[in-house]
């Protein structure tokens, strides 16, 4: 039975941690499928056909380094739900995993028809830095159902918002920069990020 690796993210923007994660899932799973998500946890988001670009690029990226993922904006659904429902629909015999930061961890249960969502996909945490998992707040989702488990690997200590804050700009490969200056994202203009990198 193959293995689906399920990653829906806010990419707000796409960062090398993102790249990271895919290099990571596309070595342990048969398939891994992304896509950029309109978070109903976060306000302000970039506009979504910018983040699917900028992933896009990124997946693009890691595929030309030997990977193999699978760039996916049609299963962009405001609920993970509905995008687990329509990967499910496809390959019905396929085990899906949906894959979070642990950051996600404490909202988890808050999620939209969570407990369809349990029944349909089991969890994969990828710890990330700053954001430890309480064992407590697992044994919580796993009454409700949960199959949950921790990644045997984890993200960069690099962030999205630290990017929106014109910081971190080392944290974004070329190709989304090349990106987020053509269309004059994040108010990072040409010249302040090239003159961030170089320096």
């Amino acid at each position: 039975m193959a293995t689906f690796a399920l990653f829906g993210t806010s990419a707000d923007p796409p960062t090398v941690g993102h790249q990271e994660i895919l290099l990571a899932l596309a070595a342990r799973y048969d398939r891994v499928l992304v896509w950029a998500v309109e978070n109903p946890f976060k306000q302000g988001q970039t506009s979504l056909n910018d983040r699917q670009q900028m992933l896009g690029l990124l997946v693009r990226a890691v595929n030309a380094a030997g990977s193999s993922v699978e760039w996916r904006p049609d299963l962009s659904r405001r609920f993970t739900v509905d995008s687990v429902q329509r990967v499910r629909q496809q390959w019905p015999e396929a085990e899906l995993v949906v894959v979070i930061g642990s950051d996600i961890v404490p909202s988890l249960l808050h999620w939209h028809c969570v407990d369809r969502l349990f029944s349909l996909a089991s969890f994969l945490v990828v710890p990330r830095p700053g954001s430890p998992v309480e064992e407590s707040e697992l044994l919580v989702c796993r009454a409700r159902g949960a199959r949950i488990v921790m990644a045997d690997f984890r993200g960069l200590p690099v962030s999205s918002s630290a990017v929106r804050a014109g910081s971190g700009t080392d944290a974004v490969p070329q190709e989304v920069w090349e990106y987020i200056w053509a269309h004059q994202l994040y108010g990072v203009n040409h010249e302040q990020a090239a003159a961030q990198r170089a320096g």
